[in-house]
């Protein structure tokens, strides 16, 4: 995926209803589902949307959640049943433009005005876990290695099912969303860290930490 490429929004989604939950805040707003007609997109995300568990999601960083049509087809295929736009809890249900494949940093413009920064993966939760009913989830979501990326908003807008998603601007440093949750290396932490201090991107605070502590550790020789 380079500067240029072009995908779709195919559904816009936000929080249908807060569900009972067994984690310590009680209740999740995990359930998203899909709205007609454009939405406001302001810094903490879609107008309408919450969240329940504010330490570990939304904020500024985390605004919104973007997911690829092609791994919800792939999960369908893997548990025999549809995987609706909105059922792993994103704002944005995405074609054509292969989410996890978007480097860090990377900028998309939706529309005619709205522009979103990837900021990085999403980490699956216990409460992804329980929501979904599935044994082992979290670990076999983890193990796919493509689980959407976190988006914060750079330019507010408005947002509608059917919006083209342009990638205006990429850092050049290589580290996709993908890349980075699979294996965060000591090498891709410095390399970042790098495209940092070249101001080709500003990381997210939540990831810088995990960037640093990574960088930190001994590095690997080349083979």
């Amino acid at each position: 995926m380079g500067q240029g490429d072009v995908g779709t929004v195919t559904h816009v989604c936000r929080v249908a209803q807060l569900r009972p939950d067994r984690g310590t805040v009680g209740v999740t707003a995990i359930d998203k589902r899909p709205v007609d007609g454009p939405v406001r997109v302001g810094r903490y995300g879609l107008r309408g949307d919450v969240q329940a568990d504010r330490k570990d999601h939304g904020g500024l960083e985390k605004a919104v959640y973007a997911y690829d049509q092609a791994e919800a087809d792939h999960w369908a295929g893997e548990l025999g049943e549809d995987v609706p736009a909105g059922r792993f809890g994103e704002n944005l249900r995405v074609s054509g433009l292969r989410v996890d494949d978007a480097e860090i940093g990377e900028r998309w413009r939706i529309g005619e005005s709205l522009e979103l920064e990837v900021t990085g993966p999403r980490t699956p939760c216990a409460t992804f876990g329980r929501w979904l009913g599935q044994d082992g989830w979290v670990r076999r979501f983890t193990g796919r290695g493509r689980p959407g990326a976190y988006l914060s908003v750079l330019t507010p807008g408005e947002v509608c099912a059917g919006d083209s998603i342009t990638v205006t601007h990429r850092p050049g440093h290589g580290i996709t969303v993908a890349g980075w949750f699979a294996r965060p290396s000591a090498g891709d932490a410095r390399t970042l860290l790098e495209a940092e201090a070249d101001g080709a991107t500003v990381l997210a605070r939540y990831l810088r930490e995990h960037v640093l502590r990574a960088a930190s550790r001994a590095a690997v020789p080349a083979p």
